[in-house]
Protein backbone atom coordinates (compact mmCIF):
# COMPACT_ATOMS: atom_id res chain seq x y z
CA UNK A 1 0.00 0.00 0.00
CA UNK A 2 2.32 2.66 1.40
CA UNK A 3 6.29 2.45 0.44
CA UNK A 4 7.14 4.79 3.62
CA UNK A 5 10.77 5.58 4.44
CA UNK A 6 10.81 4.53 7.91
CA UNK A 7 11.18 0.90 8.11
CA UNK A 8 13.21 0.47 11.75
CA UNK A 9 10.59 -2.20 12.47
CA UNK A 10 11.01 -2.57 16.82
CA UNK A 11 12.34 -5.75 17.59
CA UNK A 12 12.41 -7.69 14.76
CA UNK A 13 8.94 -7.49 14.45
CA UNK A 14 7.51 -8.20 10.76
CA UNK A 15 6.83 -5.47 8.56
CA UNK A 16 3.45 -4.91 8.01
CA UNK A 17 1.66 -6.05 4.90
CA UNK A 18 0.40 -2.33 3.81
CA UNK A 19 4.08 -1.36 2.96
CA UNK A 20 4.21 -2.80 -0.23
CA UNK A 21 2.93 -0.84 -3.46
CA UNK A 22 -0.20 -2.03 -4.81
CA UNK A 23 -2.33 -2.60 -1.55
CA UNK A 24 -5.66 -1.01 -1.57
CA UNK A 25 -5.28 2.40 0.38
CA UNK A 26 -7.54 3.25 3.59
CA UNK A 27 -7.59 -0.57 4.33
CA UNK A 28 -6.03 -3.34 5.17
CA UNK A 29 -4.35 -5.09 1.86
CA UNK A 30 -6.81 -8.00 0.39
CA UNK A 31 -6.39 -9.11 -2.69
CA UNK A 32 -9.97 -8.63 -4.85
CA UNK A 33 -12.63 -6.82 -2.54
CA UNK A 34 -10.86 -4.65 -0.75
CA UNK A 35 -8.05 -3.49 -2.84
CA UNK A 36 -7.30 -0.17 -4.14
CA UNK A 37 -10.25 2.38 -5.09
CA UNK A 38 -12.50 0.66 -2.78
CA UNK A 39 -16.19 2.69 -2.53
CA UNK A 40 -18.49 1.13 -0.33
CA UNK A 41 -21.07 2.31 -3.07
CA UNK A 42 -19.92 -1.31 -4.86
CA UNK A 43 -22.11 -3.01 -2.34
CA UNK A 44 -25.23 -1.13 -2.98
CA UNK A 45 -27.92 -1.69 -5.49
CA UNK A 46 -28.68 0.71 -8.19
CA UNK A 47 -29.76 4.54 -7.34
CA UNK A 48 -33.90 3.66 -6.95
CA UNK A 49 -33.26 1.19 -4.41
CA UNK A 50 -31.25 2.79 -1.83
CA UNK A 51 -32.46 6.61 -1.23
CA UNK A 52 -31.07 7.97 -4.50
CA UNK A 53 -33.02 10.06 -6.49
CA UNK A 54 -32.77 10.39 -9.71
CA UNK A 55 -33.73 13.64 -11.01
CA UNK A 56 -36.73 14.75 -13.76
CA UNK A 57 -35.83 18.20 -15.62
CA UNK A 58 -38.98 17.79 -16.78
CA UNK A 59 -41.23 18.34 -13.61
CA UNK A 60 -37.45 19.77 -11.93
CA UNK A 61 -37.75 17.44 -9.30
CA UNK A 62 -36.00 14.38 -8.00
CA UNK A 63 -37.73 11.19 -8.24
CA UNK A 64 -38.23 9.23 -4.98
CA UNK A 65 -37.52 12.51 -2.60
CA UNK A 66 -38.09 16.12 -3.04
CA UNK A 67 -35.25 18.05 -2.20
CA UNK A 68 -37.20 21.70 -3.18
CA UNK A 69 -37.32 22.31 0.77
CA UNK A 70 -34.42 23.89 0.80
CA UNK A 71 -34.30 24.06 4.82
CA UNK A 72 -34.36 19.93 4.52
CA UNK A 73 -31.57 19.87 2.46
CA UNK A 74 -29.36 22.36 4.27
CA UNK A 75 -30.21 20.91 7.70
CA UNK A 76 -29.13 17.44 5.74
CA UNK A 77 -25.48 18.91 4.61
CA UNK A 78 -24.80 20.35 7.68
CA UNK A 79 -25.56 16.84 9.51
CA UNK A 80 -23.12 15.30 7.17
CA UNK A 81 -20.63 17.88 7.39
CA UNK A 82 -20.69 17.36 11.01
CA UNK A 83 -20.64 13.41 11.29
CA UNK A 84 -17.61 13.82 8.88
CA UNK A 85 -15.98 16.55 11.24
CA UNK A 86 -16.37 14.37 13.81
CA UNK A 87 -14.57 11.44 11.88
CA UNK A 88 -11.83 12.98 10.79
CA UNK A 89 -11.06 14.83 14.43
CA UNK A 90 -10.90 11.45 15.83
CA UNK A 91 -8.77 10.05 13.25
CA UNK A 92 -6.27 13.16 13.64
CA UNK A 93 -6.42 12.49 17.82
CA UNK A 94 -5.47 8.64 16.67
CA UNK A 95 -2.61 10.12 14.07
CA UNK A 96 -1.32 12.91 16.32
CA UNK A 97 -1.26 10.59 19.38
CA UNK A 98 1.01 7.51 17.44
CA UNK A 99 3.28 10.24 16.09
CA UNK A 100 4.38 12.43 19.19
CA UNK A 101 4.08 9.00 21.61
CA UNK A 102 6.84 7.05 21.25
CA UNK A 103 5.67 3.74 23.68
CA UNK A 104 2.85 3.66 21.40
CA UNK A 105 4.50 3.79 18.21
CA UNK A 106 6.43 0.94 19.49
CA UNK A 107 3.59 -1.10 20.68
CA UNK A 108 1.82 -0.41 17.14
CA UNK A 109 4.98 -2.00 15.61
CA UNK A 110 4.82 -4.73 18.13
CA UNK A 111 1.64 -6.03 17.82
CA UNK A 112 0.77 -6.44 14.74
CA UNK A 113 -2.22 -8.76 15.36
CA UNK A 114 -4.09 -5.73 16.20
CA UNK A 115 -3.99 -4.16 12.82
CA UNK A 116 -6.33 -7.12 11.84
CA UNK A 117 -8.33 -7.02 14.31
CA UNK A 118 -8.97 -4.00 13.47
CA UNK A 119 -9.53 -4.52 9.99
CA UNK A 120 -11.75 -6.92 11.05
CA UNK A 121 -14.07 -4.75 12.91
CA UNK A 122 -13.78 -2.05 10.42
CA UNK A 123 -14.86 -4.54 7.30
CA UNK A 124 -18.11 -5.85 9.51
CA UNK A 125 -19.36 -2.29 9.97
CA UNK A 126 -18.68 -1.11 6.75
CA UNK A 127 -20.52 -4.34 5.04
CA UNK A 128 -23.25 -3.62 7.78
CA UNK A 129 -23.66 0.02 6.93
CA UNK A 130 -23.64 -0.04 3.11
CA UNK A 131 -25.63 -2.82 2.58
CA UNK A 132 -28.32 -2.85 5.20
CA UNK A 133 -30.30 0.13 4.17
CA UNK A 134 -32.56 -0.46 7.08
CA UNK A 135 -29.72 -0.15 9.81
CA UNK A 136 -27.49 3.14 8.52
CA UNK A 137 -31.03 5.25 8.16
CA UNK A 138 -32.48 4.19 12.08
CA UNK A 139 -30.41 5.97 15.31
CA UNK A 140 -28.95 4.97 17.17
CA UNK A 141 -27.70 1.51 15.36
CA UNK A 142 -26.80 3.52 12.58
CA UNK A 143 -24.15 5.67 14.74
CA UNK A 144 -22.48 2.71 16.77
CA UNK A 145 -21.78 1.13 13.48
CA UNK A 146 -20.52 3.84 12.27
CA UNK A 147 -18.54 5.05 15.50
CA UNK A 148 -17.15 1.08 15.56
CA UNK A 149 -15.87 1.41 11.74
CA UNK A 150 -14.66 5.51 12.54
CA UNK A 151 -12.11 3.85 15.25
CA UNK A 152 -11.34 0.71 13.59
CA UNK A 153 -10.20 2.88 9.89
CA UNK A 154 -8.67 5.55 12.18
CA UNK A 155 -6.61 2.62 13.98
CA UNK A 156 -5.59 1.39 10.41
CA UNK A 157 -4.80 4.89 9.58
CA UNK A 158 -2.25 4.90 12.43
CA UNK A 159 -0.74 2.39 12.35
CA UNK A 160 0.39 2.97 8.68
CA UNK A 161 1.19 6.81 9.69
CA UNK A 162 3.43 5.46 12.07
CA UNK A 163 6.33 4.17 9.49
CA UNK A 164 6.82 7.79 8.31
CA UNK A 165 8.27 10.59 10.02
CA UNK A 166 6.22 13.65 11.38
CA UNK A 167 7.22 15.98 8.64
CA UNK A 168 5.90 13.66 6.13
CA UNK A 169 2.60 13.18 7.40
CA UNK A 170 2.13 16.71 8.21
CA UNK A 171 2.79 17.74 4.74
CA UNK A 172 0.37 15.28 3.61
CA UNK A 173 -2.05 16.36 6.16
CA UNK A 174 -1.98 20.25 4.37
CA UNK A 175 -1.90 18.79 1.02
CA UNK A 176 -5.19 17.31 1.51
CA UNK A 177 -6.50 19.65 2.96
CA UNK A 178 -5.95 22.31 0.72
CA UNK A 179 -7.21 19.31 -1.98
CA UNK A 180 -10.53 18.58 -0.51
CA UNK A 181 -11.16 21.90 -0.14
CA UNK A 182 -10.96 23.00 -3.36
CA UNK A 183 -12.60 20.00 -4.74
CA UNK A 184 -14.96 20.47 -2.39
CA UNK A 185 -15.75 24.61 -3.65
CA UNK A 186 -15.40 22.99 -6.87
CA UNK A 187 -18.16 20.62 -6.33
CA UNK A 188 -21.04 23.14 -4.69
CA UNK A 189 -19.99 26.24 -7.69
CA UNK A 190 -19.49 24.08 -10.97
CA UNK A 191 -22.26 23.46 -13.60
CA UNK A 192 -20.83 19.93 -14.73
CA UNK A 193 -23.01 16.85 -13.26
CA UNK A 194 -20.64 14.23 -11.97
CA UNK A 195 -22.86 12.33 -10.52
CA UNK A 196 -23.33 10.68 -13.82
CA UNK A 197 -20.31 9.28 -13.17
CA UNK A 198 -20.82 6.28 -10.94
CA UNK A 199 -20.22 3.38 -13.48
CA UNK A 200 -17.09 5.13 -14.69
CA UNK A 201 -16.00 5.72 -11.31
CA UNK A 202 -16.68 1.77 -10.57
CA UNK A 203 -14.77 0.38 -13.56
CA UNK A 204 -12.16 2.71 -12.80
CA UNK A 205 -12.05 1.29 -9.14
CA UNK A 206 -11.49 -2.14 -10.88
CA UNK A 207 -8.59 -1.05 -13.16
CA UNK A 208 -6.74 0.52 -10.09
CA UNK A 209 -7.54 -2.82 -8.17
CA UNK A 210 -5.99 -4.96 -11.16
CA UNK A 211 -2.75 -2.79 -11.08
CA UNK A 212 -2.64 -2.84 -7.20
CA UNK A 213 -2.40 -6.46 -7.48
CA UNK A 214 0.25 -6.21 -10.26
CA UNK A 215 2.39 -3.64 -8.37
CA UNK A 216 2.56 -6.34 -5.96
CA UNK A 217 4.87 -8.10 -8.22
CA UNK A 218 7.05 -5.51 -9.05
CA UNK A 219 7.99 -3.12 -6.13
CA UNK A 220 9.42 0.06 -6.54
CA UNK A 221 9.57 3.99 -6.22
CA UNK A 222 8.12 4.41 -9.88
CA UNK A 223 5.11 1.82 -9.93
CA UNK A 224 4.25 3.20 -6.42
CA UNK A 225 4.73 6.76 -7.10
CA UNK A 226 2.25 5.93 -10.38
CA UNK A 227 -0.17 3.87 -8.27
CA UNK A 228 -0.48 6.41 -5.51
CA UNK A 229 -0.91 9.24 -8.09
CA UNK A 230 -3.87 6.99 -10.36
CA UNK A 231 -5.60 6.39 -6.75
CA UNK A 232 -5.44 10.39 -5.14
CA UNK A 233 -6.61 11.07 -8.82
CA UNK A 234 -9.59 8.83 -8.63
CA UNK A 235 -10.56 9.56 -5.35
CA UNK A 236 -10.42 13.05 -6.35
CA UNK A 237 -13.14 12.62 -8.53
CA UNK A 238 -15.16 10.57 -6.53
CA UNK A 239 -15.06 12.87 -4.07
CA UNK A 240 -16.88 15.52 -6.37
CA UNK A 241 -19.43 12.65 -6.88
CA UNK A 242 -20.51 12.06 -3.25
CA UNK A 243 -20.27 16.13 -2.87
CA UNK A 244 -22.63 16.41 -5.59
CA UNK A 245 -24.51 13.17 -4.86
CA UNK A 246 -25.27 14.85 -1.38
CA UNK A 247 -26.16 18.50 -3.22
CA UNK A 248 -28.30 17.03 -4.83
CA UNK A 249 -30.74 20.37 -6.71
CA UNK A 250 -30.09 20.14 -10.24
CA UNK A 251 -27.49 17.25 -10.24
CA UNK A 252 -29.04 13.81 -12.45
CA UNK A 253 -28.98 11.83 -9.44
CA UNK A 254 -29.61 12.94 -5.50
CA UNK A 255 -29.28 11.28 -1.61
CA UNK A 256 -32.26 10.93 0.61
CA UNK A 257 -31.98 13.22 3.59
CA UNK A 258 -32.24 9.64 5.53
CA UNK A 259 -29.04 8.43 4.30
CA UNK A 260 -27.04 10.72 6.26
CA UNK A 261 -24.33 8.34 7.65
CA UNK A 262 -24.16 6.76 4.14
CA UNK A 263 -23.23 10.12 2.77
CA UNK A 264 -21.01 11.18 5.53
CA UNK A 265 -18.91 7.57 5.41
CA UNK A 266 -18.61 8.14 1.81
CA UNK A 267 -16.70 11.23 2.23
CA UNK A 268 -14.62 10.42 5.23
CA UNK A 269 -13.56 7.49 2.75
CA UNK A 270 -12.75 9.89 0.10
CA UNK A 271 -10.65 11.84 2.31
CA UNK A 272 -8.76 9.33 3.79
CA UNK A 273 -7.98 7.77 0.65
CA UNK A 274 -6.80 11.26 -0.88
CA UNK A 275 -4.72 11.40 2.33
CA UNK A 276 -2.98 8.15 2.33
CA UNK A 277 -2.35 8.00 -1.53
CA UNK A 278 -1.00 11.59 -0.94
CA UNK A 279 1.45 10.09 1.70
CA UNK A 280 2.64 7.40 0.20
CA UNK A 281 3.74 9.78 -2.94
CA UNK A 282 5.77 11.79 -0.31
CA UNK A 283 7.24 8.71 1.35
CA UNK A 284 8.53 6.83 -1.69
CA UNK A 285 9.40 10.15 -3.77
CA UNK A 286 12.45 11.07 -0.74
CA UNK A 287 13.62 7.32 -0.98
Amino acid sequence: MHQGDQQQFFAGAPPYPQQQPGYNVGFAPQPGMMQPGFHPSAFVPPPEQTGYAHYDPESGTAKGFDFSDQSIRRGFIKKVYSILTVQLSITFVFVAWVLNHEPTRLWVRQHPGMYWIAFIVMIGALIAIACCGDLRRKAPMNFIFLGLFTFAESFLVCVITANYNSQEVMLAFGITAAVCLGLTLFAFQTKWDFTMMGGILFVAVLVLMLFGIIAMFFPGKTITIVYASAGALLFSFYLIYDTQIMLGGDHKYSISPEEYVFAALNLYLDVINIFLHILSIIGASRN
